[in-house]
């Protein structure tokens, strides 16, 4: 059987909220924004949306990884942090988070990213 690098690639896309829940009115923008910087240094892709950052990693050991290192950038400012996580994971897939789009727009043209 010949290799095939689509068998053994594998996508895992995590998409989380996650912010303290003490700050009161203050707002969580702040500390969400230190999260982002060490997302945006850890070399994953991302994308940031309204209500939380899509990450895609090859596994989701590394995915559920950088959601450790969110909660620890958060930890130290908070008594309490709040998060949200989905996620998709796909044998054979590379890409995925713009795959996924490609797909939408192939049936319906241009969306608004």
């Amino acid at each position: 059987m010949a290799y095939n690098p689509n068998i053994y690639s594998m996508s895992t896309i995590l998409n989380f909220a996650i912010f303290p829940t003490d700050k009161g009115d203050k707002g969580s923008s702040e500390y969400v924004s230190k999260v982002l910087k060490m997302i945006d240094e850890s070399g994953v892709p991302y994308k940031l949306n309204p209500m939380g950052t899509s990450i895609e990693t090859d596994t989701l050991e590394e995915a559920l990884d950088i959601v450790n290192r969110a909660y620890k950038v958060l930890e130290p400012v908070s008594q309490r942090v709040y998060s949200a996580i989905t996620i998709d994971i796909r044998k054979g897939r590379k890409k995925g988070m713009t795959q996924k789009i490609e797909s939408i727009e192939k049936r319906i043209g241009e969306v608004n990213k």
